[in-house]
């Protein structure tokens, strides 16, 4: 299975997405800001990068062009819960697998996962 960072702000969510993504055999790593994630995937390799987009520090956007610049092969998929900042990762395009929005149920971010997984 998949070693997976996933960055989020909110405590309770990022435990949610942490223990769904377990279930399916994932190994997870979480990291609360854009900053602390970044500082994970420099000390380890990961299959997945799922980031919010709005955090504070460093944003789910800077994360996703800095972890790009370095980990070409990571795959990345972002979350939201605001219409306009999945207009902000338009120009992530080629290195974003998809946007997720939120509120999204277990089997929605089991789903987009395998996806992101498998692009």
């Amino acid at each position: 299975m998949a070693k997976i960072l996933i960055t989020e702000d909110e405590d309770g969510l990022r435990s949610f997405v942490a223990r769904a993504l377990r279930l399916d055999g994932h190994e997870t790593v979480e990291a609360g800001d854009g900053a602390d994630g970044l500082a994970c995937l420099r000390d380890q390799p990961f299959d997945l990068l799922l980031s919010d987009i709005r955090m504070p520090v460093m944003d789910g956007i800077e994360l996703a062009h800095q972890a790009a610049a370095a980990f070409p092969a990571l795959k990345i998929l972002l979350m939201t819960g605001y219409a306009e900042q999945r207009e902000r990762a338009d120009d992530l395009s080629g290195k974003v697998v998809d946007v997720i929005e939120k509120p999204f149920s277990l089997p929605d971010i089991r789903k987009a996962v395998a996806l992101a997984l498998a692009a």
